[in-house]
């Protein structure tokens, strides 16, 4: 991660690194978003505008969450390149929060309406938490990438709820500040828990997925956010962490590489 990044997402609380992940490592994140279609595991949570009934034709799939259904999703938060970006953009020590995928199908994807994740989340301060958003497909205007509003993190939007989805909040930013992140499949977009962010629809006619992992640095991690006793949320990095060993009952630590092996020979890649 260069310094210019650091320096963006501290100023404007987002910024884009392209090719954190080399192609044969999406080809396997691929064929695990694959394999929980095949299995069943996504779930819509698009609404019929009433928050209530899902909707037949309009498709905003998600999956929460990752580590206990996928062995090269747990040991990816723990990938070299991962613990070092998340490190200079929070500072240690810090935690994994949460994991998730979002899937657009072709045509019938629906985008996430404008929200700051610290409206769920309410961490004092909004830079110490960020999602990293992994585009397993290439991610354009088209199919509904991305969109974040530069320096949104120093204010805290009102929100409601969101009556086109099951569970979400949503807000009114100035949309016309609004930037799209296009960026290639393998690449990632770090943007901080104050930041207004949104999805749009998928226009084209191939399925578009992104990955999102949530990191908190260790400041925020003793608010009622994370109490004691906390479900299965492993210390990254710090005296605490151990690879995930407490929480998993083993150490990932070093395996993505194996994983992604693992992973491509099973799907017959």
């Amino acid at each position: 991660m260069r310094a210019q990044d650091i320096r963006q997402f501290r100023q404007d609380g987002w910024c884009a690194v392209e090719g954190l992940f080399a192609k044969h490592e999406v080809a396997a994140l691929a064929a695990e978003v694959s394999r929980f279609q095949q299995q069943g595991l996504v779930r819509n949570v698009r609404t019929e505008g009433d928050g209530e009934t899902h909707s037949a034709d309009k498709l905003n799939l998600q999956l929460v969450p990752l580590f206990d259904k996928s062995d090269l999703l747990r040991a990816l938060p723990f990938d070299g390149r991962v613990v070092a970006a998340v490190s200079k953009l929070l500072g240690d020590p810090y935690l994994l929060h949460l994991d998730q995928m979002f899937l657009k199908p072709g045509r019938v994807g629906t985008g996430t309406s404008w929200h700051q994740d610290n409206a769920y989340f309410k961490i004092a301060d909004p830079l110490k938490g960020t999602a990293m958003w992994v585009a397993v497909h290439d991610a354009t205007i088209d199919n509904g990438t991305l969109r974040v509003i530069p320096g949104s993190h120093q204010q805290a939007y009102d929100h409601e709820r969101d009556p086109d989805s099951d569970h979400h909040i949503r807000c009114q930013p100035p949309e016309e500040q609004a930037v799209s992140v296009e960026i290639e499949a393998g690449g990632v977009v770090f943007f901080c828990y104050g930041v207004a962010h949104s999805t749009g629809d998928n226009s084209t006619e191939r399925d578009r997925a992104g990955l999102a992992f949530h990191f908190l640095h260790e400041s925020c991690a003793n608010d009622d956010l994370i109490q004691a006793g906390r479900d299965r949320r492993p210390w990254i990095t710090g005296p605490q962490g151990q690879g995930g060993k407490l929480e998993y009952g083993v150490d990932v630590r070093d395996t993505f590489a194996s994983q992604v092996v693992t992973t491509l020979d099973e799907a017959g890649s």
